[in-house]
Formats: C-alpha cells, structure tokens, sequence
C-alpha cells in the first residue's frame, strides 16, 4: 500500500485517531511525573487541547486538506491549555499554515509542513529549551524531510518521522538533568509521540496497540524551564534592546493595497529593529512581540498596513527582573460588584477551591476562574473571563507556571487589551493584586504588581502518587512533601510534621506575615495545632488564616 497524495478527509481521520489515543493514554501520562504530586496534568492538557482541535475538525471535515488545517488550527489555538497544550497548538498552526492553500498535498509537502511546525513553535516559545517537546518535533521532522527526499510515500514518511519521535522520546534524559535523575522522559514528547501513533495508524489502516512500550514521563516542571527569565542571568547595562514592544495591527484594505502584506517580508523587516520577535498573522490582524530600541520605529512600520491596537510598550532598564517568569472546562465567576458599564481596569485569576476563589474576589478580583484539579483553564476560557470583566485594560493573574503560556495565548488572539502578571503560585497572585491600585496609571501597576511577585515566598504540602527519588530524598507513595519554592525540601508520613519542618525552613527572621491557607482535608484541630508551632517557635510572625478549600495541598504557605 502506498499514500502518494494526502487529502482534507484522511488528514481528518488522523487528527481524529491522534486525539483519540492520545485521550487512551492521558492518565499514563499525568500519573508519571517528575515531581509525584497529585496535579501532574502534562496528559489532560495535551489531551484537552487536541480534542478541542478535533472537534472543530469533525465539524469540518471536507476534501480541501487546507480548510481542515485551518479548522484544526483554530480548535486548538482555543483549546490550547497549559504549556504543552500551547506548544501543541503552535505545532500544528505551523504545519495548517503551510498546506492552507492546497486542496491535497503530497509526502514532501507533509514532511516540510511538519517542519514548519516545528519552526512556530520554537518561535513561540521565549527560551526554549533542548530535551522537551520541542526537540522530539524538531527531530522527528527533520527526519521526515530527509525520508522526502527519497520517497513520496505519506506512510513511509510517517514511519520514519514517528520513528525518530521515540528514538528523540528515549534520548531526552540526556539533554535535561532533571530526567536523567528520576529516570524519566519528557511527558509532552511523549503525548506528542501518541498523536503520531494515531496519524500513522490511519495512513497504514491498522488498529492502534493497547498500550505504548514508551519510557516515562515528567510533568511541566521541565517545561518551566522554557520561561526562565533572559533578565535574571544578566545586568540592566547589558540590555541591548530595552523596550518590550507589543501591538496588533488590522488591517485595512487601502493601506494592505498600498502595501501588500507578506508576513515573511514582514518579519524580516522587523527584525531589523530588534530581537526577541514573534509575529503572527491571519487574515485580518498581525501580532508582533519585540525587543527594541527604537519602539516608535516599530509602530510606524506597523501603521503602514492598517490601524495599531492592543498597545503596550515597557522599558525593561527599568524593570528588567520584572517583565516575564522563568512561561474540565473552567467557569469564570463575576466579582458580586461588577458592572456593565466599561470599566477602566479589570483583573483575571486563577484560583482552586472555593475559598481561595472567594478570598481573591474579596481583595478586588473582578473574575475568578475556577480551574479546577489542575487548575489550566484554556485559551478559550481565559478570553472569555477577560470579556466578561468588561475592562478597557485586563490584568490575568494565571497563579501556576503552567498556565502563563495559555494565558500570553488569550493576550494575542483578544481583542481586548490585555496584561499578564507572570504570577506562578496563589501567594503570589494574592501579593500582586494588593500591590493593584485602580487610581494608578497603568505602568506603575504593572511594575507594582510585577514587583510584588518577587516578595513573597511560597510553600505547599501535598503527598506523593509514587515512589521516587528526586533531590537527595527518597519518597514513598502517599508521603506528606513539603514543597518551597517548587522544591521538595521534607517529607513524612505526618501531615502535621511536614508543615512544621517546612515551615520551620522557610520562616526567618526577615518573616513578619505568615498567611496559612488550608485545603478540603485539613481539620481544624490541625490548624490550631500548626498555629501554636508558629507562635511559640515565631513570636514575631503575624498570622492570617484562610479556609481555602483546595484540593490536593492540604496547606499552603504565604511568607512576606
């Protein structure tokens, strides 16, 4: 059997089978992580994120494999949920990009569309980081271009391209440390591995395997690594391009006349003016992300092709340490005193448990979205939240690392102006919302807010799905870890032990507010007998006590 020409219905049956056997194999992939916390959602965010590209292609299904890719496109830009979820969007809206315009496509349009992929993502991501998902596509495509040359047999490409996915899968620990420690792979390769499996089974009519011979994988915190800020390994003198410059551009018949867009020449022309670029364009608007010296410049390039909006310009000499972190469907829940009418600022969060939720409306929180076990609310809920606050300028405090992506997503594809406070934990979103003043102007807000991220300490109990060992400690399943600063530091069988040896670490005597957050399993004999650790061993240390309700960290810790 040989497939020399792929067209929009078979590509839709694999898209189709990808999402499905990705959704077969989600829990594997969530229940293996690096850190075993119970939160580990590396599967339900990929898996949520294809299905909601599949459904658009279900609802689209036609001969013009261009259309289907535009369909897929869209589904999953929307869907898009935490980072792999966001990568996973860029990889396909590289490779829809690509066919677009072709009602079918042949084994060496496939393979260099799978590139293209490839180089979106790369751009999307600020720092990518080799032994992620990143490099299992870029391998694996690479791979197909080569197979291209010599064949233009679809299978034959695809076998060799999913091929390489599992040989790129399997050398990950090499690249990154943290998996070569715990003896694991990267999860969102490994997700990305399982829509190839889905693909190829199609293209070759067979029935997909129970299950997959892959190694193990790690959760998001590998992924973090993407978001590492450029900012915190250099001086503020050594910023060669010091505006942070992001803007939209719509089109507009008569200037697009005058100047026909090409987002090719576009970019390149751009990068003229700077670094750190990111465009991306359809048919009515262009995105741009820079890096530059000469902002005005920047904007006046912009303006020749139709109207500027979404507007928002930084001086990271200023506040170089401050602009971005390292980078089930959630409800958005109106703040009781919000209204119709257009206000000037909004706030977005992110929150788990009711009374975390109630506690951020409580201190000016206009929207609360409620994510949530894993707490990734999609691109297409974050959108909506921010439309529903009614707000001339949005703040969006995601409150998880993995949430910042898909929240940047929102920003670019709203048509509201938006901002996001990189926050990674609850503490932090609760420190950068009272650092929100709404008689400021909206550059000192953002510097305020942005700055409070940096003065407060977070801590978390939770206990272990699994046994591993991971920074010199050996954890058995159902151990109680305490976690600071997103590392495991104590663990014990005692839930009350675990808080106070943690506690007892990150207390000091810079402490002055200790703010005890406790979750759904937590009693309140537990939290009294916590408070009186803390005020016999702290006398100095001011409390706050919150019943937030959460699931999965039956504590956590806010230190300023």
């Amino acid at each position: 059997m040989s497939i020399t020409a792929l067209d929009g219905r078979r590509f839709a049956e694999m898209v189709i089978q990808g999402a499905n056997h990705l959704a077969a194999n989600a829990k594997m992939v969530d229940a293996l992580n690096v850190f075993p916390v119970p939160d580990g959602d590396t599967g339900t965010n990929m898996n949520l994120s294809m299905t909601s590209g599949a459904k658009e292609v279900k609802n689209n299904i036609q001969e013009h494999i261009g259309k289907v890719g535009v369909a897929l496109s869209k589904g999953l830009l929307m869907g898009a949920r935490g980072n792999s979820g966001v990568i996973l969007s860029q990889l396909f809206r590289g490779f829809s990009k690509a066919v677009e315009t072709k009602a079918q496509i042949s084994g060496e349009d496939f393979a260099h569309a799978l590139e293209a992929g490839v180089e979106t993502a790369y751009k999307a991501v600020m720092k990518p980081v080799e032994g992620t998902i990143l490099t299992v596509a870029k391998d694996s495509a690479k791979k197909g271009v080569q197979a291209a040359q010599n064949s233009n047999d679809i299978i034959v490409i695809m076998e060799e391209v999913l091929r390489e996915a599992k040989a790129s899968l399997k050398r990950t620990p090499d690249l990154l440390p943290v998996l070569k420690e715990v003896g694991v792979v990267d999860s969102g390769g490994q997700g990305l591995v399982f829509v190839y499996e889905g693909f190829l089974a199609v293209l070759k009519g067979e029935e997909l395997p129970e299950s997959s011979d892959l190694l193990p994988s790690m959760n998001e915190l590998v992924s973090a690594e993407h978001h590492k800020s450029v900012q915190s390994h250099m001086n503020t003198e050594d910023i060669e391009f010091g505006y942070c410059t992001e803007f939209m551009v719509r089109f507009e018949s008569d200037k697009v006349t005058k100047h026909p867009f090409n987002e090719g020449v576009f970019r390149n022309d751009l990068s003229q003016l700077g670094d750190s670029l990111l465009v991306i364009a359809d048919e009515d608007v262009v995105k741009v992300h820079i890096h530059s010296e000469q902002p005005g410049e920047v904007l006046s390039y912009g303006q020749r092709y139709g109207n500027l909006i979404n507007m928002k310009i930084e001086n990271m000499r200023q506040q170089h340490s401050n602009i971005v972190g390292e980078i089930p469907t959630a409800l958005a829940t109106k703040h009781p005193g919000s209204s119709k009418e257009l206000q000037e600022y909004g706030i977005v969060t992110v929150s788990m448990g009711s009374g975390i939720a109630d506690l951020f409306k409580s201190i000016g929180a206009h929207a609360v979205i409620e994510g949530g076990q894993t707490m990734n609310p999609s691109t297409e809920d974050l959108v909506k939240a921010v439309k529903e606050v009614h707000a001339k300028k949005v703040f969006i405090l995601p409150n998880n690392k993995n949430i910042i992506m898909a929240a940047n997503q929102a920003a670019d594809v709203s048509e509201e102006e938006i901002y996001v406070i990189p926050s990674k934990t609850v503490p932090q979103g609760l420190s950068a919302l009272l650092a929100f003043n709404p008689s400021a102007g909206l550059q000192a807000n953002e510097t305020a807010m942005n700055d409070a991220l940096k003065h407060v300490k977070t801590g978390q109990i939770t206990f272990a799905v699994r046994d591993t060992q991971i920074d010199g400690l050996e954890i058995e399943k159902d151990d109680f870890m305490g976690i600071a600063e997103g590392k495991i530091v104590v663990k014990n069988k005692n839930k009350g032990k675990v808080a106070e040896d943690l506690l007892s670490q990150m207390l000091d005597e810079d402490s002055e507010i200790l703010t005890i957050i406790y979750g759904e399993d937590v009693t309140e004999a537990e939290v009294t007998t916590l408070t009186d650790f803390v005020e016999e061993k702290f006398a100095d240390v001011e409390i706050e006590i919150h019943n937030g309700g959460q699931p999965l960290y039956s504590f956590i810790f806010s230190i300023e």
